[in-house]
């Protein structure tokens, strides 16, 4: 008859087990809901757009000058009185949500956000709606998950869950935003995690393709690699793409903690006059103003000279770090596009004109800019190859994306060490864990750890000294090799017993094994309350290769775990 413990236990494992299956299916009804609210954002934005410049091509110059300063003044009204959540681009809001608020966010933010970001990229900000819908697709999740009484540990990754699903419906990119999500938001992998993230997605960008159409975001040019010597006019590219990408993220650095120390009734201003200065920007060069996609798209179908988009480049960095640093909400993703987009097809013009054999088209250098930039700022690699990839629909352009985003990611690294959102982050004087760091610390593993076996400490069970011999022996327990080559572990006082009676068939204690690839954080959920776990070959379970004790562990940890974290720590 089982025990009360045993059924509660069986009870509680039976409702984990209906909570996770809840948890799939949720997802699926947030990746509806998210798509809902990201088609009804594109949707605000144009219509902010419209109501403010007229429907004409060419808006009046003047009016181009005041709407985005009189529109600042009223975003950061209600950014500073009402909404002061919505600042920023909304990753590491979502990042916050996980780590620190146990998946809480507010339902004010999903409606600030909104808000506030449609009027802002209405009005001219240079800015973007992706990171904006990342958060509000999360914060959309985490009042489903409140709603329906999740465990804590459930209600901390639905926002992810929620967050992906805006990223794929503002994209329409569902392999890219998964990967985001996992690399720059949660930072881990795992079969429910993931699961729950890609029917997000999927759903959303279903949802949102059955009401703005399945048309990608972009119209990419095709491409074919026609010599291996163009491969280097990318590896150029790439290495401008990381020297651009430095220069935007420290400009960043310098200027918004200074506007941040200003007076705090200044904050009611800057929006404003970021908006004034993008405004004059725009007279004469209107492409700098929103998200810029249709220019985005006129850049990979080379409808710009080579100066033009340099210029182009130049001033969107300048417009961006105004808008960003000002506090005025919204996102990151188009802006690095569009910066990436003019980068390249700047330098594809350029290296076309001094080595005119180079034949690939100009808007295949705009495309994998567009990822090159991608990599270097916003720092996540894998996503940037895949973005690119999804938008393009052609493999073929792999290998000059994976060679020129390499390159971005190595010099943003190597010249601005701290990625941009924990850039961001610090200066808000939040410690989010940089996932970053997490992907370059080294790993200490048993090898770095363990110590050959002693013949006093590995003992082969046919071979036992002599009771007076087992006696002398150092330590209380040791490891012990049975007839049929099984290591396991015995106490002294065992072994006494057995060197003086000779029992038969007597056998070791079992004991976990280890081998010397396995990470130190898995000897230490093996260790238990065993003083000593053998370390044997992977081809061979019973050669004994090492020894290891929880001493050698805690020692390895105090010698060498602080110098490999320094290697992680970026300079500041």
């Amino acid at each position: 008859m089982p025990t009360a413990a045993a059924a509660g236990g069986s009870a509680k494992e039976r409702r984990l087990l209906g909570e996770d299956q809840l948890f799939l299916l949720l997802s699926i009804l947030i990746g509806v809901f998210a798509g809902l609210a990201v088609v009804c954002f594109r949707m605000a934005i144009d219509a902010a757009r419209w109501i403010l410049f007229g429907s004409g091509l060419m808006p009046p110059r003047g009016r181009v000058v005041l709407v985005p300063g009189a529109v600042g003044l009223l975003v950061a009204f209600l950014v500073v009185r009402f909404f002061p959540r919505v600042r920023g681009s909304g990753v590491n809001q979502t990042k916050s949500a996980l780590y620190i608020y146990d998946g809480y966010i507010p339902g004010s933010t999903i409606i600030g956000k909104f808000i506030t970001s449609a009027l802002a990229i209405g009005s001219g900000q240079s800015l973007g709606p992706e990171d904006p819908s990342l958060q509000i697709g999360a914060g959309l999740a985490s009042l489903v998950g409140r709603r329906l009484k999740l465990s804590r540990h459930n209600l901390r990754l639905i926002a992810p869950v929620g967050a992906a699903a805006g990223l794929a419906a503002a994209f329409n990119t569902p392999i890219a935003a998964v990967l985001f999500v996992i690399e720059e938001v949660i930072g881990r992998w795992s079969a429910g995690v993931l699961g729950a993230v890609v029917l997000a997605a999927v759903s959303s960008v279903v949802v949102e393709r059955w009401f703005l159409g399945a048309e990608p975001l972009f119209r990419a040019p095709g491409y074919r690699l026609e010599s291996p010597g163009e491969l280097a006019a990318y590896a150029i590219l790439g290495v401008v793409a990381g020297l651009a990408s430095t220069v935007f993220v420290k400009s960043i650095q310098l200027l918004r903690p200074w506007l941040k120390a200003l007076p705090r009734w200044t904050q009611y201003l800057l929006p404003a006059l970021a908006g004034v200065l993008i405004g004059l920007i725009g007279r004469q060069y209107p492409q700098v103003m929103g998200a810029g996609y249709e220019y985005i798209d006129q850049a990979l179908h080379d409808q710009y000279t080579w100066e033009v988009l340099g210029i182009l480049a130049g001033l969107k960095i300048l417009a961006t770090v105004l808008s960003f640093s000002s506090g005025t909400p919204g996102g990151l993703f188009a802006p690095t596009l569009f910066i990436g987009a003019m980068v390249g097809g700047a330098v594809g013009g350029v290296e076309r004109l001094l080595y005119p054999h180079f034949t690939g088209p100009l808007g295949a250098y705009a495309l994998v800019g567009m990822g090159a930039l991608f990599a270097g700022i916003l720092r996540a690699p894998m996503t940037s190859v895949f973005l690119v990839l999804e938008i393009s629909g052609n493999y073929a352009i792999i290998l000059p994306v994976i060679i020129s985003n390499a390159l971005a990611y190595l010099i943003s690294r190597s010249l601005q060490p701290t990625p941009i959102f924990d850039l961001l982050s610090r200066q808000d004087g939040i410690d989010l864990p940089s996932l970053e760091q997490d992907r370059e610390r080294a790993v200490l593993r048993v090898e770095d750890a363990m110590h050959a076996p002693t013949p006093q400490m590995a003992l082969r069970l046919d071979d036992l000294p002599p009771p007076e011999g087992v006696e002398s022996l150092p330590g209380e327990f040791f490891l012990v090799q049975d007839r049929s080559g099984y290591w396991g572990g015995m106490s002294k006082a065992r072994l006494l017993e057995l060197a003086s009676d000779r029992a038969s068939g007597a056998r070791p204690q079992e004991l976990p094994h280890l081998h010397p690839d396995h990470s130190l954080d898995v000897a230490m959920r093996r260790m238990g309350e065993w003083p000593l776990l053998p370390v044997v070959h992977r081809a061979d379970g019973n050669k004994l290769v090492g020894v290891v004790s929880l001493a050698d562990i805690l020692e390895t940890y105090r010698n060498r775990g602080p110098a490999l974290d320094e290697l992680a720590e970026p300079a500041e």
